[in-house]
């Protein structure tokens, strides 16, 4: 007997525990406010000890949310979140989020640059003040 499946919506969000919310706040709201994010709510979480804020996207909803860690450090490459992709338009959007990094002082992990497996993704690679990875990019999909 054949399954049905019932496709999702999307991811709706995803938290991230951080060492400094104030901090990892400028920092998104640097890199993505002139795409369309913004802060969209504050409150406690459901543990009652710490609030939550959230970022969404204007555009597809998304919500990034910032709370406080309980300790400890993010290290690339072990077990946990390896990086978090943003989709825009263009490859001058990507271009100005870059400038934007170099601007503040972020570490950019790789400028844009064109992917050397897929055509036209055009990216680049930073890392938030913890040491997550985000990526932006632009991606101009063959036509079906």
């Amino acid at each position: 007997m054949a399954r049905k499946t019932m496709p999702s919506k999307g991811i709706h969000h995803v938290d991230l525990a951080v060492a400094d919310v104030g901090a990892s706040l400028a920092f998104y709201l640097d890199l993505l406010g002139p795409l369309g994010w913004a802060e969209e709510v504050r409150f406690p979480t459901y543990r009652g000890t710490e609030e939550v804020v959230y970022l969404q996207d204007e555009g597809s909803g998304s919500m990034l949310g910032l709370r406080p860690a309980d300790g400890g450090a993010y290290r690339y490459y072990e077990v946990g979140v390896e990086h978090i992709a943003v989709e825009v338009d263009s490859r001058e959007e990507v271009e100005a989020a870059h400038e934007r990094c170099l601007a503040r002082g972020a570490v950019v992990h790789f400028p844009p640059e064109d992917d050397r497996d897929v055509e036209d993704y055009y990216a680049l690679f930073v890392f938030d003040p913890d040491g997550i990875r985000i990526e932006i990019f632009s991606w101009r999909r063959p036509e079906s």
